[in-house]
């Protein structure tokens, strides 16, 4: 048996991938589970035909209850891969036919059931379904994959652990061992979750698995300011995968790190168009705001106030994100009523640190300190969450206080927003003794 190198921490994972998202991110991205592959193939390849061959199959064999949970996992698989949220309400009609064919027993349907939830960020509902399917199929490690990312979103840690070490005495591999990676990081342990990151590269055969894994470990690089290095690591993962999005942005994020901003929108730009993710679109956009680009900025912001009202139209439920998105370009006392919503639902970390940023910004900083310090009691090292407690420090005359925190942020990663990184410059600058 393996056991997780964790000591007494939590595992995790980043829920849902989001839309060919990565497991750490920035701060400024909830992450939402994948399936057992970390990426999957492109679409019009053959994901695309897995899913026609399959419609075909049905209108030949309508009562064929595993085929119908078949596609409701590929059309799952669909909506991370592009970003199509118009795939979730097919993904949830075929499930529920399968459900309705074989009500009794019906793992396959039950976990792809948690998976949609997970990737509407309705955790609660994942972690049902995966306790209903693990009732039936203790061994069923997909199950404890969806259990894992889901009690990780709702920011139970220890149920967390339970889950993830299951999953990895059930399945040693890449769904197991970048769950640890990512909740390694978010406990102040980032040396560990690079161990654990390269264990499942060591393991890795598919080119997408691989890909996957560099770029996590590039991710790791970069979110400790090791722009240079991440890098080389999204170029790798990218040789690995030429269709991963997600190590593309990661390239424009280095990129703009590194002072090459033209090289930077390029990618971004070729990210956004292949996979609209609001992430791509809102770090696209604070690019070209740093730049002093308004009118490009703000068309990367319109576009994803439309994707966000996409998503909801589907059944997503991604109140930190368009929080995040008010609390800096809208109207701060809407990210704090959807950041509010979204605590009540989860106490997860990004989630205690976007809403301790909404209410700085709506001037309420005795509260906003509160959850500043949860998002950071975990000890995870993260320069946007020390920026965040610094300035609200700042507001409220605790000026020491603040200056430790700005400059551990910079200390993490000087470059570590386009458009925050110089604000903390200037804080510093202004409150030098």
């Amino acid at each position: 048996m393996r056991r997780l190198p964790l000591a007494l921490t939590t595992v995790a994972l980043c829920a849902a991938l989001a839309a060919a998202g990565g497991l750490t991110g920035t701060p400024a991205q909830a992450p939402t589970a994948g399936p057992a592959h970390a990426a999957a193939p492109p679409p019009g390849g053959t994901l695309a035909a897995a899913i026609e061959a399959d419609r075909q199959h049905l209108r030949a064999r309508p009562g064929d209850a595993p085929a119908w949970a078949r596609l409701g996992g590929e059309y799952v698989e669909q909506a991370r891969l592009t970003a199509d949220a118009s795939f979730y309400p097919k993904a949830d009609e075929a499930l529920h036919r399968s459900l309705e064919l074989a009500p009794a027993a019906n793992t396959d349907a039950l976990t792809g059931l948690g998976a949609l939830a997970n990737a509407r960020h309705r955790f609660a509902d994942a972690a049902d379904h995966a306790q209903r399917a693990l009732a039936d199929a203790p061994l069923h490690w997909q199950a404890w994959a969806v259990l894992t990312d889901a009690r990780t979103q709702l920011g139970d840690d220890a149920g967390a652990t339970e889950a993830a070490q299951r999953l990895l005495d059930l399945h040693p591999g890449t769904a197991s061992f970048t769950r640890a990676a990512y909740d390694l990081e978010q406990h102040g342990r980032p040396e560990d979750a690079a161990n654990a990151l390269r264990q499942a590269l060591a393991g890795a055969y598919d080119p997408a698995d691989r890909a996957f894994c560099r770029y996590q470990l590039a991710e790791l690089d970069r979110n400790a300011g090791r722009a240079a290095e991440a890098l080389d690591g999204y170029r790798q993962a990218l040789a690995a995968d030429p269709t991963y999005t997600a190590a593309l942005a990661g390239r424009a994020r280095a990129e703009a790190a590194l002072g090459r901003t033209d090289e930077a929108l390029a990618d971004y730009a070729q990210a956004a168009a292949r996979v609209p993710q609001p992430q791509y679109l809102l770090e696209l956009g604070e690019l070209h705001e740093s730049l002093g680009h308004r009118e490009q900025a703000a068309e990367q912001y319109r576009l994803l106030r439309a994707e966000s009202d996409l998503a909801a139209a589907n059944g997503v439920v991604d109140d930190l994100t368009l929080g995040q998105f008010e609390a800096d370009h809208g109207d701060p006392a809407r990210a704090v009523d959807l950041l509010r919503a979204e605590w009540g639902r989860r106490h997860q970390v990004l989630v205690a640190d976007a809403l301790a940023w909404a209410l700085h910004r709506a001037g309420a900083d005795a509260e906003a300190l509160r959850h500043a310090d949860l998002a950071l009691a975990h000890g995870w090292d993260n320069a946007l969450f020390h920026y965040h407690r610094g300035a609200i420090e700042l507001a409220l005359g605790r000026t020491g206080e603040a200056r430790a925190d700005l400059s551990r942020a910079l200390a993490v990663d000087p470059q570590f927003d386009p458009l925050r990184a110089p604000e903390a410059r200037a804080a510093l600058a202004a409150t030098a003794p």
